[in-house]
């Protein structure tokens, strides 16, 4: 009887997302230790009864009870699906924003994103640890499917408030910049909600168009300028606007159910929905390997630039990564983060990353700048 705990040997990718792989897998001969990740397989009985399973995981994988049953006693792993969740905890693919905002026409209350915040909000509070366990599961799976979107790519995170409106020249700056950052070669992320983050997300979807298209999109976005008092008509605006320009750029949303009253924003093309917002504050920092832009935000704002300021200072992640903050009486005067950041930085090599602009049009710029400086320091 084999060993149906000995490790897998070496390999390369082992994780089948799609039928097509699962086809392609199949047909060079095994599934042995592969995981199979929210695939459905009812249509694949045969090929799962004949096949070598040894060793697989089957991640909610719908399949008729005798595949189910074979595949087990063979010594593979099978999560069922699990019934009335309005989300996949094992999903191999970060959401679309057509995929969250299914159903929009109606109302955004009949969403899957408005149903995956309800059915948080009514888990969350009676403690069902069977409901953890799920929310935990499916943020693993985002984070492994955001790795594996990301691999090679210079990320710039972008962060700034969610309460940034539409039809204000801050707005308008804010998705020039994702514009500039976008034509440059790097990948916009942001934390995928309203106001910067959509602003900034938006100008990464204008970035293939001629300089006309945004300023033509940032008119009809200002006639629903919040998601207040209604995200259907907010949304319903952006979702005009990838209408009428369908061939946008790629960004990426990094967003949390756990503000339920934000929704995410429709321009992100890849949107890392997380349930957790500690798991999702960390994994959009350390993921933005090309630096951060920090734009006029509030509380959490000023939470983002000391949770980048932390790591950059103990160099955990490596080499500082670039920090540029954007308005100079906000980050000195309003909130005055910029002095204290400038302390921390003192003495240490993140000194030579850091630095404040006045306006919008000069952080790209800057980006470079300390790019560059570190790549000469």
């Amino acid at each position: 009887m084999p060993d149906h705990h000995t490790p897998p040997p070496p390999t390369t990718d082992r994780e089948i997302e799609t039928l097509e792989e699962f086809d392609a897998v199949l047909a060079r001969g095994s599934l042995a230790h592969h995981r199979i990740q929210a695939v459905d397989l009812t249509e694949r009985t045969f090929a799962l009864l004949t096949a070598d399973t040894e060793g697989a995981v089957f991640l909610g994988c719908p399949m008729e009870p005798d595949a189910a049953a074979k595949v087990r006693a063979t010594g593979a792993l099978v999560f069922p699906p699990v019934p009335g969740l309005p989300f996949d905890p094992y999903r191999g693919h970060l959401y679309t924003p057509q995929e969250l905002f299914a159903g929009l026409a109606s109302s955004y209350e009949a969403t899957p994103d408005a149903r995956a915040y309800q059915w948080f909000q009514e888990t969350k509070a009676d403690g069902d640890v069977f409901a953890s366990m799920l929310r935990a599961v499916h943020d693993d799976s985002i984070s492994d499917a955001l790795d594996e979107l990301l691999v090679g790519a210079r990320v710039v995170g972008v962060m700034g408030g969610h309460a940034m409106a539409r039809g204000t020249e801050e707005y308008a700056g804010a998705s020039r910049l994702g514009r500039t950052l976008a034509r440059a070669g790097f990948t916009v992320a942001t934390g995928g909600g309203p106001g910067a983050m959509e602003a900034a997300n938006l100008g990464a979807y204008a970035c293939a168009q001629d300089d006309a298209m945004l300023d033509e999109a940032l008119e009809l976005l200002a006639k629903a300028p919040s998601f207040t008092p209604s995200i259907t008509d907010w949304a319903q605006a952006a979702f005009a606007v990838r209408e009428r320009w369908p061939a946008g750029g790629a960004s990426v949303g990094i967003p949390t159910w756990f503000y339920g009253h934000e929704p995410p924003n429709a321009f992100a093309a890849h949107l890392a929905k997380y349930f957790a917002n500690a798991t999702r504050e960390d994994g959009l920092l350390a993921r933005s390997n090309a630096g951060v832009i920090y734009l006029p935000g509030a509380a959490g704002t000023v939470q983002e630039i000391f949770d980048n300021a932390t790591p950059n200072y103990y160099e955990s992640r490596g080499e500082p990564t670039p920090m540029v903050l954007v308005g100079r009486s906000h980050w000195t005067e309003k909130l005055p983060a910029w002095p204290l950041l400038q302390a921390l930085a003192r003495e240490r090599s993140m000194a030579s990353r850091i630095a404040l602009v006045d306006s919008v049009e000069e952080a790209a710029e800057a980006l470079q700048q300390l790019t560059a400086q570190g790549m000469t320091g």
